[in-house]
C-alpha cells in the first residue's frame, strides 16, 4: 500500500494505523490511515483472503465487479464510499479495492436502542427508500456482468439446497407451497442489491450514511431489497416496526416513489418477505450443517443454525396473515 499511497498522494506519502476489522464472513476488511504532510485520509481495504482470488458461489461476485457497483452508485446519488483504487489477482495487494472509511454504526441492536441514533430512527424509512430508488434506477448498460434471478430461480435454487438436507420441515413445506401457488406477476428487471438491511448500511446520527456490501448484487425484482430489510430476523426484536425494527413500509414506499421508484403498495411485498425469510431459514440450515460437518467449527456458525425455528414462527405468522 505504501507505494500506491506514494503515487497517488505524493512521494511524502506513509500508512499508518493499519488495523483489521472484525465481520466479513468472505472478504478482508482493513481500516488504515494515509498520512501527507500532517494531514489524514481515513480509508478501507477491501481484499480477498491472502489477496488470493478464489473459487466464489454463484451468487457473489467479483471485488472489480463491486467496485464497479459503488462506482455506479456514487455517480447516481446513492450514499457508498467512493473508490479510489483497484488491484488485481497478482499485484503487491493482490483482488482488491480501497475505499473511503465512512464514520457511524452498522450494528443493529445498537441502531435501534442507543440514544445516539433516536433521530437516525426517524428518518432512517424515507433515506432507504429514496437509496433504493437510486439503486434501482441505476442505467443497467453501465453495469458489469451480473447474475440473474428472479423469485422463482431462488424458489428453486433454494428448494434444491433444502431436499438436499432431507429433513422435512412443514413449515417450510408450507412456505414453498404457498409461494409457487401466489407468485406474483414480474416487474421490469432491475440492479438489486441483494442485502440491503441493517448491518449493511451505515448510519450515522443524521440517518443513512452509506451502503455497504454488494457482494450479492443481481439483476432482478426491485421488490426483493424493499422485503429484505423487512425480514423479521433484520428487526432485532424490535417486530413492530416492519422496516428494519425501526420504521414503517408505507413511509419507505412513499419516500420510494417520490424519488423515481415504481409506486408499490405495501401488499406488494409480502410474497418477497415470505421468500426472504424462507431463504434465511435455509440459510440457517446451512450455516449449522458447515459447524456440525466440521467445515467450519466457529460457534458462530452454531448460534445462527439454532434461528432455523424464528423463521419458522416468522413464516406461520406470514403464513397466517396471508390467509
Amino acid at each position: 500500500m505504501e507505494s500506491w499511497a506514494r503515487r497517488d498522494f505524493g512521494d511524502a506519502a506513509h500508512i499508518a494505523d493499519l488495523k483489521r476489522l472484525s465481520g466479513g464472513a468472505s472478504q478482508e476488511t482493513w481500516a488504515f490511515e494515509v498520512v501527507v504532510a500532517g494531514k489524514t485520509r481515513r480509508l478501507i481495504l477491501r481484499r480477498a483472503p491472502g489477496g488470493e482470488a478464489v473459487a466464489r458461489s454463484s451468487e457473489a461476485i467479483t471485488l472489480r465487479m463491486e467496485s464497479m457497483l459503488l462506482a455506479c452508485a456514487d455517480a447516481a446519488g446513492v450514499p457508498v464510499p467512493g473508490v479510489l483504487g483497484v488491484f488485481e489477482p497478482g499485484s503487491d495487494l493482490g483482488e482488491s479495492f480501497i475505499m473511503r472509511r465512512i464514520d457511524g454504526e452498522t450494528i443493529g441492536r445498537k441502531l435501534l436502542r442507543d440514544a445516539a441514533y433516536e433521530t437516525a430512527r426517524t428518518r432512517l424509512s424515507e433515506q432507504c427508500g429514496a437509496a433504493l430508488a437510486g439503486i434501482h434506477a441505476i442505467d443497467m448498460e453501465k453495469l458489469p456482468d451480473l447474475p440473474r434471478s428472479d423469485g422463482m430461480d431462488q424458489i428453486r435454487k433454494y428448494e434444491t439446497i433444502y431436499r438436499n438436507f432431507d429433513l422435512p420441515r412443514p413449515v417450510f413445506e408450507l412456505a414453498f407451497a404457498w409461494l409457487k401457488e401466489h407468485q406474483p406477476s414480474p416487474q421490469p428487471a432491475v440492479l438489486v442489491h441483494g442485502d440491503f438491511r441493517l448491518g449493511n448500511l451505515i448510519v450515522d446520527e443524521q440517518g443513512l450514511a452509506s451502503v455497504l456490501d454488494w457482494e450479492l448484487a443481481h439483476i432482478g425484482d426491485p421488490r426483493e431489497d424493499i422485503a429484505w430489510i423487512c425480514v423479521n430476523s433484520w428487526r432485532f426484536g424490535q417486530i413492530e416496526n416492519r422496516v428494519g425494527g425501526f420504521g414503517q413500509l408505507d413511509v419507505l414506499l412513499e419516500a420510494y416513489a417520490k424519488a423515481g421508484g415504481t409506486r408499490f403498495e405495501p401488499h406488494d411485498i409480502d410474497w418477497w418477505e415470505m421468500l426472504g425469510s424462507l431463504k434465511w431459514g435455509i440459510m440457517c440450515m446451512i450455516m449449522y450443517e458447515a459447524y456440525r460437518s466440521g467445515g467450519d467449527p466457529s460457534v458462530e456458525r452454531a448460534a445462527i443454525g439454532r434461528r432455523v425455528s424464528e423463521t419458522e414462527i416468522d413464516l406461520l405468522n406470514l403464513l397466517e396473515g396471508a390467509v
